[in-house]
């Protein structure tokens, strides 16, 4: 029998999710083995995506199907999402990568509506945008769930607040913050292409289908500008310097030529790569940002450094604070995959439920 959370006369919250890619198919497999395992959750009133609208009774893997088979649709945001249907201590889960869809969170949580999202344009795009989500989770006394933008649920973001809460200074953040180019460079080692790496990645699932948006640093931006401004740091997006992996012929391809103009990236990163191995350093993607700025590099760092530990498409983090002077507080493990981020949007909503551990606005 699903479990399903009864509130007394209270209505129960909803939940809706927005996306059914990867990570919204996986998040649907994992809330129903979290019911078969008798974890009481919120049932779904609606499923979307771009193409439309399931209502959230009857199966739900029947449901993703057919939204996954409707016919292309313009419209990006779902009625009901723009209309009142969505009630006070109901819960959105946005598991999408769109801009209109971000836009919408700071109207939702005015209105009392949990959010919880994997959607880096919430936080991690424009400082008004996310000042303005802050300030409507407080005056709708809603919360935010944003564990999943960054480091795919691993500990960072509730632990750079709760240095911040006790009172500590952020000197410094840096780690390799993408599970792609994690992986890209922990496989490249000079017998096989980049772009041969490239290709395993996203035939993986580690990139986006457009690998360029990973290869461009606009990812680790989004993501360094979330952990800055949890930190207290309130970067504007043209305050972080961003070095792209991606010749300007490339760049400026279509999508249908992509993959044949792949191979660019090969020449200018083995050059790369033969330049770190003669001084004895190994080349890592890093974000970082301190009293002097901030920025995003391909960087060659010694063989010993704190972020050339790791394997696969682990993120490696180290954060400086006032009690982590001497020796940085080092978080480690797999920033990218459907499943990791699926649980991690799931475990906010569950601190969202009542007599669970809340979270920050």
């Amino acid at each position: 029998m699903s479990a399903v959370i009864r509130l007394g006369t209270r209505r129960a919250p909803r939940l809706a999710l927005l996306g059914t890619g990867v990570v919204g198919s996986a998040l649907v497999g994992r809330y129903q083995r979290l019911q078969a395992r008798g974890v009481a959750l919120p049932a779904f009133a609606w499923i979307a995506n771009s193409r439309g609208v399931v209502e959230g009774e009857g199966d739900l893997h029947e449901g993703l199907a057919q939204l996954r088979a409707a016919p292309a649709n313009a419209r990006i945001v779902p009625p009901w999402a723009e209309a009142d249907a969505l009630d006070a201590g109901d819960i959105v889960i946005d598991a999408t990568a769109s801009d209109a869809i971000a836009l919408r969170h700071a109207e939702w949580l005015a209105r009392g509506v949990h959010v919880v999202t994997a959607n880096k344009l919430g936080r991690g795009a424009d400082l008004l945008r996310a000042q303005a989500i802050a300030e409507a989770a407080r005056e709708g006394a809603a919360c935010y769930g944003d564990s999943a933008t960054v480091g795919a649920g691993l500990p960072l973001l509730r632990s750079l607040r709760a240095l911040v809460a006790g009172g500590d200074a952020i000197a410094s953040v840096e780690g390799v913050l993408s599970g792609s180019l994690a992986f890209l460079f922990h496989s490249f080692d000079g017998r096989t292409p980049f772009s041969a790496c490239v290709r395993q990645a996203r035939e993986a699932g580690f990139t986006e289908p457009d690998p360029r948006i990973d290869l461009s640093g606009e990812d680790v931006r989004r993501k360094l500008l979330i952990l800055a401004r949890a930190a207290g740091v309130p970067l504007q997006v043209g305050d972080v310097r961003v070095e792209s992996l991606v010749p300007q012929v490339l760049a400026s391809a279509s999508d249908a030529q992509v993959d044949a103009l792949l191979d660019t990236l090969d020449a200018p990163l083995e050059e790369r790569l033969h330049a770190a191995r003669a001084e004895g350093a190994q080349l890592r993607f890093v974000g970082r940002f301190d009293a002097r700025g901030a920025s995003v590099s391909l960087q060659a760092l010694p063989a010993g450094h704190a972020l050339c530990g790791g394997a696969g498409t682990d993120n490696r983090v180290a954060i400086h604070s006032d009690r982590y002077a001497q020796q940085p507080l080092l978080i480690q493990g797999p920033g990218a995959g459907a499943e990791v981020t699926a649980a991690a949007l799931l475990d906010d909503v569950l601190a969202v439920l009542p007599g669970r551990a809340s979270l920050a606005a």
